[in-house]
């Protein structure tokens, strides 16, 4: 091998290092965190599938004032707006749910009625999570 491949091949082998370190040191994918100012009744809400080896986190910034967010945004306004905006109010729905676990934790922060809004919560599966939180973590079609 000549100088010139000699130093080719250490910057390439260099740059892949600093990529993988890049992919590895930035954990499980998040979204984008919410504006701090935002007027009105609102939640960042998240979505997170598996357990912390192997997690899938999805969320997004649930408007009210109107009802804007996610694809079931007028139905999840509603049920907060009738739960006083705390998600642990809202009546749970008579469903069967599959005893199997594949644990999924929720989690919302935000502002409703003039007051901070936090919530978590691990749900052992997507079913139970819907039947417990009705729209409001159903970020999906």
């Amino acid at each position: 091998m000549t100088n010139t491949h000699k130093a080719t091949a250490a910057v390439r082998a260099c740059l892949l290092t600093a990529c993988a370190l890049l992919v590895a040191g930035s954990g499980p994918a998040r979204a984008a965190a919410p504006p701090e100012s935002i007027a009105g009744n609102w939640l960042y809400v998240t979505v997170t599938r598996g357990d912390a080896r192997s997690s899938d986190t999805r969320g997004t910034l649930l408007l009210c004032d109107p009802p804007q967010g996610h694809a079931h945004a007028v139905r999840a306004c509603a049920e907060l707006r009738a739960a006083g905006g705390d998600i642990g109010r809202i009546p749970p729905k008579e469903v069967y749910c599959p005893m199997i676990y594949a644990p999924v934790t929720t989690s919302a922060r935000g502002e409703w009625g003039g007051h901070a809004v936090t919530y978590k919560e691990t749900h052992s599966n997507s079913c139970v999570m819907a039947a417990r939180t009705g729209s409001v973590f159903a970020l999906s079609d």
